[in-house]
């Protein structure tokens, strides 16, 4: 504490001249503001008004610009009769499924995982998962779901 004391006895008059500096410095700066907003009064309300506008002109232009559209969800029951189902061999040879694809597809449509689609048929898993992705190459598909509803359209599974 006598430390600081000494300290501020010894520069005391650096440091009111520091102090009164920068007083002085943020009257000025003050002043100025006051001049700027003063003079430019009606450039800064302008200014003001013209961000204002454009940012309402900017949230219009995207909500206007949204398309309105709402989707309608309709459930059906579609009972299919299986007895009725015709294997269309001429879709069957245009895309080359093997039997052995299209076990593996009707399993795929009876909701069967790879694993248990292995089990099934008595056969390695990498098996599967190789006549699967034949069947999604030669349906040009990506997923499971649509290669069976492309085979359901094509008659290739009841």
């Amino acid at each position: 504490m006598d430390m600081a004391r000494n300290y501020l006895s010894k520069h005391r008059s650096v440091i009111i001249y520091g102090a009164s500096l920068a007083s002085l410095l943020f009257l000025l700066k003050w002043l100025e503001w006051r001049f700027i907003i003063v003079n430019y009064a009606f450039e800064l309300y302008a200014g003001i008004i013209a961000v204002i506008f454009t940012a309402l002109g900017i949230w219009l232009a995207l909500k206007l610009s949204k398309p309105k559209t709402t989707t309608i969800t309709i459930e059906k029951e579609i009972l299919i009769n299986k007895d009725d189902f015709v294997l269309n061999e001429n879709a069957l040879d245009e895309m080359g499924i093997s039997k052995r694809e299209l076990e593996v597809l009707t399993l795929m449509a009876g909701g069967l995982s790879n694993q248990e689609i292995a089990q099934r048929l008595f056969v390695s898993l990498n098996t599967i998962k190789t006549h699967s992705s034949k069947v999604f190459e030669k349906l040009e598909v990506q997923r499971r779901t649509q290669a069976v509803e492309k085979a359901r359209r094509l008659n290739l599974i009841p």
